[in-house]
């Protein structure tokens, strides 16, 4: 199967279409637009416009979350997109720790986020959930065209790689691009996917920060922000660190404590500056294209079938940013094919 590359947008009002149409004319099979109330647009508005302007792009949420959303309302809003795209739609979900954030409420039980997306899933598949004793369906869906909307669940931890692996139809991974770190997390997903019958399992991605840029200390400098958000993740109470070696354990625990949501991939925030340049160099793909390309076909043979990228985080020099994304539409992707 070829690999698939997604870029990670966000829905801003008056630029979807933009945005979607740029992204395929660059080459791209896919694009995300992420949904955080408080801070841009809402992404299926986003989806629906991209739909008409990229008629062959994918289209996906990254992510959205089941706390700020009840499930149906979320499984009818992506079968829209389903259904407005001809199939092309993704539901990307995660806990939405920033959206809460921006509610003052603390991130998503982990039991709670699970029983969510199992309502959300079986909504998705047509299926009937019982609420209060009720009986609870998209009875529209019964005059849909297009086939179920996958799900797509955004994992860093064992127990949520498992129980994606147990349960939806995509897994991606949010762990950085650390080889043996993702060696773990493919390896958690297959044997979880194997103790619960799946013969196939779930389709394996990864979102991976890239920066690629010719001189590595500038495009180190162009993702800290990025690189910072994805420790963060791997610091969410109740996280163990696994996967991790001890002393990236304890930076990850040092981001985690230093985090500041309001400066959410913000490259000159004080904890992207806890980092060491290594960790950046191995949690990220940073380098030329030829390096970038390497590292990520390095990453893909150990089963990865799509890599959804980020690029320069905010408050990233425009200029060297503009480098890296003419790098990556001239040379790294065309490369990659």
């Amino acid at each position: 199967m070829a690999l698939e590359f997604f870029t990670m947008s966000i829905p801003e009002t008056g630029r979807s279409e933009t945005f979607a149409a740029r992204a395929e004319q660059a080459g791209w099979d896919g694009i995300t637009f992420t949904d955080s109330q408080n801070l841009v647009g809402d992404p299926f508005v986003g989806l629906a416009l991209a739909a008409r302007a990229a008629p062959n792009l994918q289209l996906m949420t990254g992510v959205t979350n089941p706390a700020t959303r009840h499930p149906a309302a979320l499984a009818t809003a992506i079968a829209t997109v389903q259904e407005e795209s001809s199939g092309r739609a993704i539901c990307g979900i995660g806990r939405g720790d920033t959206a809460l954030f921006h509610l003052g409420r603390p991130p998503m039980l982990l039991d709670d986020f699970f029983a969510r997306c199992q309502e959300l899933h079986t909504y998705l598949q047509h299926g009937t959930i019982e609420i209060n004793g009720h009986p609870s369906r998209l009875r529209w869906l019964d005059r849909a065209k297009q086939a179920p909307v996958p799900l797509d669940i955004a994992s860093s931890g064992p127990k949520v790689i498992s129980f994606a692996a147990r349960t939806a139809e995509r897994i991606t991974f949010a762990i950085g691009a650390d080889q043996e770190r993702m060696a773990w997390a493919i390896d958690v997903a297959r044997r979880a996917a194997r103790d619960a019958g799946r013969e196939h399992g779930p389709s394996f991605g990864a979102y991976v920060t890239v920066a690629c840029h010719p001189d590595h200390a500038i495009g180190r400098d162009l993702v800290r922000g990025s690189v910072a958000a994805f420790a963060h993740f791997s610091a969410m109470p109740g996280s163990t660190g696994a996967g991790l070696a001890d002393a990236d354990k304890k930076l990850v625990a040092e981001v985690g404590r230093a985090y500041d949501s309001n400066f959410h991939l913000v490259n000159s925030a004080e904890h992207s500056q806890v980092l060491p340049d290594e960790f950046v160099d191995r949690f990220a793909v940073v380098g030329g294209p030829d390096a970038c390309a390497a590292r990520l076909q390095e990453l893909a043979a150990l089963g990865l079938e799509r890599f959804v990228v980020t690029g320069p985080s905010f408050g990233a020099d425009y200029e060297q940013a503009q480098v890296h994304n003419r790098l990556v539409t001239t040379e790294l992707l065309p490369s990659l094919r």
